[in-house]
């Protein structure tokens, strides 16, 4: 087993958040890797309807206090932890009071989604990279789940490729389906940028104003491996990951998800080196 350290960057995790097939996903993957022998880190956003004292959750202080700058403004990093006893496993939480307290998932309670979603997907990516760092921890494989951690891909093949912490990280992103309806406001690419970033590393395949079949051929165009998590996904999302030339794990049954994911760690690790 080469691949031992796994990094699950995830949007959503059960008993955190209401039950979902993401959620689901987030809480028992990690888990089965683990039980399988590799070392694992969980990450997800601090959303607003987590419920702090319920689950236990308590700042990292040595962890916490960076500022993350976004669009010219200053968003102090808050890390929270909590521990799943059953599956022996710890979840770190990124939060900051503009972009997750106070505040749910993708919309508001009236269900409209909220205009600021490509600043939050940008500060989890940023935050979870950053804290990684500060934990002086070197994955593998890094397995991005869900829309929110599209960034990730594009950060560590660009901004953050010389950092040891992810100097040898192959990036694996998991399609599903649930997509966002609104168009990202603003200029995405200038958001993004960041030491290591140029506007064509963008440029070529986000669009001004951004959809979210973009922000997935995004995170696929940076990505070592691509996983259909969900049985329905957008058709051209996954036309763009088998186009790409990196390998893609079809569809898997909750039944046989672990091992196949498990395997596919493996080939992916491999697939570079060759």
């Amino acid at each position: 087993m080469k691949a031992n350290k796994v990094l699950f960057i995830t949007q959503e995790i059960t008993p955190y958040v209401p039950e979902s097939e993401m959620a689901s996903m987030g809480r028992y993957l990690p888990q089965a890797i683990q039980e399988k022998g590799r070392e694992i880190r969980t990450f997800m956003p601090k959303w607003g309807n987590v419920n702090e004292r319920r689950n236990q959750l308590h700042e990292v202080i040595r962890l916490s206090g960076m500022n993350l700058i976004i669009d010219d403004t200053d968003h102090p990093l808050i890390i929270k932890v909590a521990s799943i006893q059953a599956a022996r496993m710890q979840v770190y939480f990124i939060d900051n009071d503009d972009y997750f307290q106070h505040r749910q998932m993708v919309a508001d309670e009236n269900g409209v989604e909220y205009t600021d979603n490509d600043e939050r997907a940008i500060f989890y990516a940023r935050g979870v990279l950053e804290t990684v760092k500060k934990l002086r921890w070197c994955p593998d494989v890094i397995h991005c789940q869900g829309w929110m951690s599209a960034f990730v891909p594009l950060y560590i093949k660009k901004a953050y490729q010389d950092e040891p912490s992810f100097r040898d990280s192959k990036v694996v992103f998991s399609v599903f389906g649930d997509d966002f309806k609104s168009e990202f406001q603003g200029d995405l690419a200038e958001k993004l940028m960041l030491k290591g970033i140029e506007r064509n590393d963008v440029d070529n395949i986000i669009k001004t104003p951004a959809n979210y079949e973009e922000l997935c051929k995004l995170a696929i165009a940076y990505s070592d491996g691509v996983i259909q998590n969900s049985e329905k996904v957008n058709e051209n999302v996954m036309k763009f990951a088998r186009e790409s030339g990196i390998p893609v794990l079809d569809y898997q049954s909750p039944e046989t998800y672990a091992d196949a994911f498990n395997n596919f760690y493996d080939e992916v690790w491999e697939f570079e080196k060759k």
